[in-house]
């Protein structure tokens, strides 16, 4: 039987007739395209015994034979076929050898690159690599590299001098996704709606998101039409709603597609995970000129999975967070896609997933409910409850949670929560993925579980990056760097060759010796290997950019919802959460019921008196220490309640905020929706407790503000000190780091303010200790409580019966200053809290 050649892209493959043939962007399929338009497994081709066959494999775009769409098909020499589109998908040309051309076995080296970035030559080391032994170590003369889904591990356009400054645009080495005509004068709308002319099929996009327009002077601009997302321009973000010209070698940004004029035609690059990431000489310095991450880089081989693993102190964290942008490097650059990630942080945000250490979800909601809050938040305003529910039900079926899907997060185990993280971040489809220590806690089957779950993304189409301290299954691993003590790389390269490089048996044999021998340069054996040479000489070569990272630029980027639906989404959240939470719902009605009735067990009899009563020898009043103490117990009580309900508010959901923040979450809507959801509580507990409080007493007849309401006009400064005394645990949960010290704070809150409600001592004439009173919520409390009860009468200052406080002067000027400065330290409160709150938000997104 004649042999038959298949070319595609000016390579040839002879094709055996004892085996089949594996066609897809899948890097370990047989012949790879790096098309977006070709699906992962796309097709193959086999001789049935008969006649060549090529078989689809339920691929996205199609296959086609002569412009029509296939299944399966007898085919032959001088047949051409199209993969993803039927006029210009990749083609391949089926022929006749007239001599055997060779084999994928036999391919020249020379080549390192087939159908558009594939690597022909994976398939001729097969053999030679399993005669090896599978631990044997690098010999000198081994010339080289593994590769299979260990290929080297940069596309031309990260490794070599290509890349340097100056470099052509991005994507000059790929081809479009698809092309656009574009005609003088004409408008082309984009949007996710249908009746777009370039419809993206993308739920960060809005329905009518941008319009290209082509002037009759030859010019284009890009204009936003109020997308939620935004329009980007090199990474900028075009003023919503405004317009940018737009030069030859500009890159427009709408979601995950990226765009390009050149000529009279639009380019459209879809970002489905064939990207590069590369970091390049990271440094970070810390105060005292200590480098805590030394001259750190890799690449990031598209599609794979990366394990990152080393000892305590090593800067594992460290370079998370660099790479993320959370805590940009003080040297070097992140490339994504050759593109800046620290510069351009505002839109490749959102082709970035990042699942850290602790669950980024609220534990007391259900899967389902807990992914339905975080779509609503990420995804644009004119998104569908249909859409999103789609999106969902999409993610939890791919990660096998829809089981699940109904349970509250917490009763899930913690392999299953770790999914659940991975699928909250999986909801806007991103490219690249980072988790930090996610089988951190899991026992070894949850591990493996984990991290096949890792494998798996990979292998569907995403770059995965994952920090762990697990050693059990790197082999799952494409990709192994491991940190040296000092933020050091000690080796970049296939996880199977990474003992032997280090001469050892074990893992723990070889962080021992990190331990051991931590003055030995690591980093200077690394670079000195040939292991450097194969897998990072390329990326270390080339210097970054900018070799001084850029301060940090003020970046306000596009939220994709408004400042109001953001906060309704916010209020409805934490509404559910607490709904869930049946302890402290009951704890929200029992505490200031005790509270309340404590007060109750003070001298009934005696109550709060309307006239003081005079002493008839000396004409002066007698002090009623009954008002004070009881007016004492309430107003600490309605502290510690308003304090402990938010004393753990904040730092319970940092790493949540952490995240949200990130993807575009307001700050002030954060923090409106803790005060309005929080101070209602508040408010209503420091009701309930004056009306236990005061209500069975002896109270003035008339108040001095709200006339015959003298109830509620007692009433409301323990409402407004409750709500304070929230405000100030609010600053406290942004403060500490730990929930472990919230406790200690809130006891010492509220001892202080025991000593200065002036119940106890007198503070008026008091130097100093006056003063610093009016810093206390409680003072001002007690003060406006004091002016309509008449304190300077009822409990007149004993040394100096003539001495009065002018904070308890009985008369409507003095309530109103007091519940003035009342409300204006939770107004000083809450300002404190949005500039705290600033330093848990990725450093290149601070003002």
């Amino acid at each position: 039987m004649p042999e038959l050649v298949l070319e595609t892209n000016g390579r040839t493959w002879t094709l055996d007739p004892a085996r089949s043939y594996a066609l897809g962007r899948d890097p370990q399929g047989d012949i790879v395209f790096d098309d977006a338009r070709v699906s992962w497994r796309h097709a193959t081709v086999s001789f049935n015994g008969r006649s060549w066959v090529l078989e689809d494999h339920g691929s996205t775009n199609g296959t086609f034979v002569q412009g029509r769409r296939v299944q399966q098909l007898e085919i032959g020499p001088g047949a051409a076929v199209h993969l993803g589109n039927a006029t210009d998908g990749p083609r391949l040309n089926l022929s006749v050898a007239a001599a055997a051309v060779g084999t994928p076995q036999a391919q020249p080296q020379q080549q390192p690159y087939a159908a558009q970035g594939a690597d022909p030559g994976w398939v001729q080391q097969q053999a030679p690599q399993q005669q090896a032994p599978q631990h044997q170590a690098p010999q000198a003369g081994r010339q080289q590299p593994q590769q299979g889904p260990q290929a080297p591990s940069i596309p031309p356009q990260q490794g070599g001098p290509g890349s340097a400054a100056g470099a052509p645009p991005a994507y000059s080495d790929r081809s479009p996704t698809t092309f656009h005509q574009f005609s003088l004068g004409r408008v082309m709308r984009i949007g996710r709606a249908l009746e777009n002319d370039l419809v993206v099929s993308d739920l960060q996009v809005s329905r009518n998101h941008a319009e290209f327009h082509a002037t009759p002077d030859g010019r284009f601009e890009i204009r936003d039409l109020g997308s939620h997302n935004g329009t980007y321009v090199n990474g900028h973000p075009v003023p919503k709603g405004g317009s940018v010209q737009l030069g030859p070698t500009d890159i427009v940004g709408v979601g995950h597609s990226t765009f390009r004029i050149v000529g009279d035609r639009l380019e459209e690059f879809v970002d489905t995970g064939e990207v590069s990431f590369s970091a390049r000489q990271l440094t970070v310095t810390v105060d005292g000129g200590k480098q805590i991450l030394k001259d750190v880089s890799f690449g990031v081989p598209e599609k794979s999975l990366v394990g990152v693993i080393g000892p305590s102190g090593s800067g594992k964290s460290t370079l998370l967070k660099a790479l993320t942008g959370y805590r940009p490097a003080d040297q070097g650059e992140v490339l994504y896609d050759n593109r800046n990630l620290y510069k351009q942080f505002a839109e490749l945000r959102q082709r970035i997933g990042l699942v850290p250490q602790d669950d980024i979800l609220h534990k007391e909601l259900t899967v389902k409910k807990a992914l339905k809050y975080a779509a609503k938040l990420r995804f644009p305003a004119d998104t569908t409850a249909a859409e999103r529910e789609a999106r969902i039900d999409e993610v939890l079926r791919e990660l096998k949670l829809d089981v699940h899907r109904d349970k509250k997060v917490t009763s899930l185990s913690g392999g299953q929560r770790k999914r659940v993280s991975v699928a909250l971040e999986l909801l806007t489809k991103p490219s690249l993925i980072f988790l930090d220590e996610p089988t951190s806690g899991l026992d070894p089957g949850m591990d493996r579980d984990v991290m096949q779950l890792l494998r798996g993304l990979a292998d569907d189409g995403r770059t995965v990056l994952v920090v762990t301290h697990s050693v059990a299954e790197l082999a799952l691993c494409d990709k192994l760097l491991v940190m040296a003590p000092g933020g050091a790389v000690a080796y970049f390269g296939p996880p199977e060759e990474a003992l032997n490089f280090f001469g050892y048996d074990t893992w723990a044999d070889v962080f021992s010796a990190f331990e051991n021998y931590r003055d030995y340069d690591w980093a200077g054996r690394w670079k000195g290997s040939q292991h450097y040479q194969m897998y990072a000489a390329d990326i270390d070569a080339v210097a970054p950019q900018s070799v001084h990272a850029p301060p940090p630029q003020a970046i306000k980027p596009p939220k994709p919802q408004s400042w109001g639906s953001q906060l309704l989404t916010l209020i409805r959240r934490y509404m559910a959460v607490i709904a869930s939470d049946k302890g402290f719902l009951a704890l929200s009605v029992i505490l200031p019921a005790v509270i309340g009735s404590v007060s109750l067990l003070i001298d009934h009899n005696r109550g709060l008196l309307v006239n003081p009563q005079v002493n008839p020898k000396t004409g002066l009043h007698i002090p009623n220490g009954t008002a004070t103490t009881v007016l004492l117990i309430i107003a600490v009580g309605a502290c510690f309640a308003g304090a402990a309900n938010s004393v753990r508010e904040l730092i319970k959901e940092r790493v949540i905020y952490e995240r949200e923040r990130a993807t575009g979450l307001s700050r002030s809507a954060y923090l409106m929706s803790k005060v309005v959801v929080l101070g209602v509580v508040t408010v209503l507990q420091g009701l309930m407790v004056g009306l236990i409080g005061f209500s069975s007493r002896e109270i003035p007849e008339k108040g001095l503000v709200l006339g015959n309401a003298t109830l509620l006009e007692l009433c409301l400064p323990i409402m407004g000190l409750g709500f304070t005394s929230m405000m100030v645990g609010l600053v406290i949960s942004s403060l500490v780091k730990t929930a472990e010290k919230t406790m200690p704070l809130l006891v010492m809150f509220a001892i202080v303010q025991v000593v200065f409600t002036g119940c106890l001592f007198t503070l008026n004439g008091t130097i100093g200790v006056n003063e610093f009173s009016y810093l206390m919520p409680s003072r001002w409390a007690v003060a406006a409580a004091g002016t309509t009860l008449d304190f300077n009468n009822i409990a007149p200052n004993t040394d100096d019966p003539s001495s009065t406080d002018p904070l308890w002067d009985h008369a409507a000027s003095a309530w109103a200053v007091d519940m003035g400065a009342l409300i204006a330290l939770g107004v000083v409160c809450g300002f404190l809290v949005a500039r705290f709150l600033r330093r848990h938000e990725p450093e290149v997104m601070r003002k």
